[in-house]
């Protein structure tokens, strides 16, 4: 029964799956099918990216299934960082929804299926037997992954760590604590030896506080004003104060400013926080009313990441007043089918492309990979609060750009700095 169940619902994500690649305004539904919900075609969409990494490497065949495609202009590193990338930076974006509670819905079985592949995939990552044991040593880009998977066992905690057997546990410790060797350059790369050292310290390992101390201390240093930081001493823009700098400085912070350490004050937490929901104002203005945002900076390829800031304060239930949940749901969902519509952002295996929207491998950096561009997964935070969820459930609302753009009224914007 469990296993017909189990059909009927692949079968249901398999459908939703193909609308994500329908174009956003097509119609043409009949009236006797429902409409698909914003959370369905969110549900559906995750699943198609998550289900083809996480079945395969829950049987140890990531790495024999998953062909590494790479930039161009590949910088010569080994191609088998791409299934840690990959399965860190999905892990990270996916873990809070597939912590849910079980229900008898059939996103919930998809839920539970994926739950399921996760769990055995985390303990092939580290054991050495597997096929897909990952590369843990011998390349610095380990430390940046690593960060991911550390940052997914702090978002779901109960559902990814804890199950853990023992001798799961205490390879992830050794391999976190194997990266020390590691002298992360002075930009975004502090925050990834800051967050696996802040797991660290979250679980009772032994840590290194002077990692986390300089990485945070750095990041306020290079607080440029108006809630963005620059990226190491030089001001870019791109988005990596999405990508990584603003989530993982937050939540560095905050568990800092809870364990009283070191000479970390109080107001910390709150500034930074004030600062990241600034920032997402920002980022909800440049969705354009078409769905569109600016494909600018390196790294591009990283999709929807762009949006983690918007995804993770809803998440927290603390996007800033001036954006209620309906409205960024509808901007967030305008911007996925306008660039998951595009032919190209999958291959033949399942597995997501090089690109932007489509298969677009001459916008790569030297770095990039396909396992690198499913941080894409970051925007689906908010998966991780129940259907009944004011996000989910509140109408949708025309986003600011749409506002602004058919002659409605839209608030005025003001930088931080000058609302003191």
């Amino acid at each position: 029964m469990k296993r017909l169940i189990l059909t009927i619902v692949l079968a249901s994500a398999t459908l939703l799956c193909a609308s994500a690649n329908d174009a956003a305004g097509k119609r043409g539904r009949t009236a006797a099918v429902a409409e698909e919900s914003d959370r369905d075609y969110w549900a559906g969409l995750a699943y198609r990216i998550a289900a083809p990494l996480l079945s395969n490497m829950s049987r140890g065949e990531l790495q024999k299934n998953m062909i590494p495609e790479v930039s161009p202009r590949w910088d010569g590193r080994t191609e088998k960082v791409t299934y840690m990338e990959a399965f860190g930076r999905l892990m990270a974006g996916i873990a809070p929804w597939l912590a849910l509670p079980d229900d008898d819905t059939p996103e919930s079985a998809m839920r539970s299926q994926l739950r399921e592949w996760a769990l055995k995939s985390y303990a092939n990552a580290v054991d050495p037997e597997s096929p897909d044991y990952l590369l843990w040593k011998g390349h610095d880009q380990a430390l940046v992954d690593a960060a991911y998977i550390a940052e997914s066992f702090m978002r779901a905690p109960k559902t990814f760590w804890e199950p853990l057997d023992e001798v799961t546990k205490q390879r992830y410790i050794a391999c976190f604590q194997g990266l020390r060797c590691i002298n992360p350059p002075y930009s975004n790369w502090l925050m990834f030896g800051a967050t696996v050292e802040t797991f660290l310290m979250q679980v009772g390992a032994e840590y290194d506080a002077l990692r986390i101390y300089i990485g945070v201390r750095k990041v306020e240093e290079w607080y440029v004003g108006d809630g963005l930081y620059s990226d190491g001493p030089n001001y870019a823009q791109d988005y990596y104060n999405a990508y990584v700098i603003q989530p993982m400085y937050l939540d560095i912070i905050e568990e800092l400013v809870a364990r009283k350490a070191w000479r970390i004050e109080p107001g910390w937490g709150p500034r930074a926080l004030l600062r990241m929901q600034r920032y997402a104002e920002i980022l909800e203005r440049f969705i354009s009313p078409e769905g569109t945002f600016p494909a600018v900076g390196r790294s591009i390829t990283y999709r929807m990441a762009a949006f983690q800031p918007l995804a993770q304060l809803a998440w927290r239930r603390q996007l800033p007043a001036a954006l209620p949940g309906g409205q960024v749901r509808a901007a967030l969902t305008a911007v996925m089918k306008r660039m998951f519509s595009v032919e190209g952002n999958f291959n033949e295996a399942g597995f997501l492309t090089l690109g932007f929207a489509g298969h677009q491998p001459g916008i790569t950096d030297g770095y990039t990979n396909n396992g690198s561009v499913y941080l894409t997964s970051l925007v689906f935070l908010p998966l991780g609060l129940p259907a009944d969820d004011p996000f989910w459930t509140d109408a949708p609302q025309d986003w600011t750009a749409k506002k602004a753009w058919s002659g409605a009224e839209f608030p005025k914007d003001t930088s931080l700095e000058k609302r003191r």
